[in-house]
């Protein structure tokens, strides 16, 4: 592999990590504004709850409750968005004072107001400071001397004293620094904010039994749409293609036959018309047979047939494989058309230079992202990605798709590894 070839990936890593950082930086601002409204409803708790112990606080109960409802609703709907996991809404809580606090939702409500009060609005202001600051001392030679010579004097995190121009210029060095450092940690950080929402205001389990019914239900269906439609392309394919060459095939053999008896030295042409025609029809059904289930997955591993994927792709793509660890045979085939597709989908419409697909199994899931740095603005309507979300989500998989304008495009898909 030569150099620019290792570089190439390397600029989709580092425009990866900055896309999840700015990604990150954004779901901690707001996490710090539902932390601001966690706070109020934390404050209205408490006091609500010093007001019943003098006796006068429950006709205020009610109120208190849908307060904290609104703000732990908004919080779901925010950690919905952005992560795997769609965390409902609940159902409205009790009336009374007992019951709701006998009500667990209710509870972890309370917990949640508290650490995510706490905990989530520091971590959105450290969040919010690492950039400002970066760019505060970036820009800081251009306006140190606007500054009294006191606070000039002492800027840079009293590190040291800023006396010149020199000195001022010394301060901006330490702005790649921060900016680095927001890229490592504020992902971990919105993760880390994200944390007790996640944990303590996901739905009961009976308000999980049916969702997970629900998602069942809309899933068998897509499987059953995804299988006739792909009967139907079978049958296409089989109809329009193999079955007339075969017919080809019978009306040149019966042309040879008649010729034998007529003039036997015109037959031979007709023959090889005829074996021509068997053999475009033999590979014509080859190709059908590939896209039912790929045989080169029964003796090669995923990498190598998605490296033979790779061989074929107009566009100049690697493969970042662990070493072969094999999957159901029936994930390994939805593995091997989601890359192909995607690969596809990037040859005909991302104008790319590069593409890299990763595969990777962590525990019983199989990961597998393709990335492009074409010009992006991917879009499922109209194109072959609507294909692969119903035949991931058709084994219970998770599709996600990046594709900002201007690029790159991220393709990103979990698979459950079956044995």
């Amino acid at each position: 592999m030569t150099a620019g070839e290792n570089r190439a990936p390397r600029r989709l890593d580092l425009v990866a990590r900055g896309r999840a950082a700015l990604d990150a930086l954004e779901h901690l601002v707001a996490g710090m504004g539902t932390a601001v409204l966690a706070l109020v409803a934390l404050l209205s708790a408490v006091l609500t709850g010093l007001a019943c112990l003098v006796g006068v606080g429950v006709p205020l109960v009610p109120a208190a409750l849908r307060g904290l409802r609104a703000v732990t609703d908004r919080e779901r709907a925010r950690l919905s968005r952005w992560g795997p996991e769609e965390l409902v809404a609940a159902s409205p809580p009790p009336a009374g004072l007992r019951a709701a606090l006998a009500d667990a939702t209710v509870r972890r409500e309370l917990v949640w107001v508290v650490v995510h009060g706490s905990v989530g609005l520091l971590l959105g202001m450290v969040a919010l400071t690492l950039p400002l600051h970066a760019v505060q001392d970036a820009t800081f030679a251009l306006w140190w001397w606007l500054l009294p010579p006191e606070e000039a004097a002492t800027a840079a995190y009293g590190l040291w004293e800023v006396r010149d121009a020199a000195g001022a210029l010394a301060v901006a060095a330490l702005a790649p620094v921060e900016i680095a450092l927001t890229v490592v940690v504020a992902p971990w950080m919105a993760r880390l904010q994200a944390w007790s929402g996640r944990r303590l205001l996901r739905p009961g389990a009976d308000v999980d039994l049916h969702l997970r019914v629900a998602q069942l239900t809309a899933t068998r269906a897509a499987v059953l749409d995804a299988h006739a439609a792909e009967l139907r392309r079978i049958e296409r394919s089989l109809h329009d293609g193999t079955q007339n060459r075969l017919v080809a095939v019978n009306v040149l053999l019966g042309a040879a036959l008649r010729a034998l008896e007529r003039d036997p030295a015109t037959a031979r042409e007709s023959l090889e018309r005829a074996q021509s025609a068997a053999e475009q029809a033999l590979g014509e059904l080859r190709g059908v047979v590939r896209t039912i289930l790929p045989p080169v997955l029964t003796h090669k591993s995923l990498a190598d047939a998605l490296a033979g994927l790779a061989a074929a792709c107009p566009v100049p793509c690697r493969i970042d494989a662990d070493p072969p660890v094999r999957a159901a045979a029936s994930v390994e085939a939805t593995a091997y058309f989601v890359v192909a597709e995607a690969l596809t989908n990037i040859a005909k419409h991302s104008e790319a230079e590069r593409a890299v697909v990763r595969v990777r199994r962590l525990g019983d899931r199989l990961l597998l992202q393709v990335m492009d740095d074409g010009r992006g603005g991917a879009d499922e309507r109209g194109s072959g990605l609507a294909g692969i979300r119903g035949r991931v989500e058709a084994h219970d998989g998770t599709f996600t798709l990046s594709s900002p304008a201007g690029g790159p495009t991220t393709l990103d898909v979990t698979l459950p590894a079956g044995t």
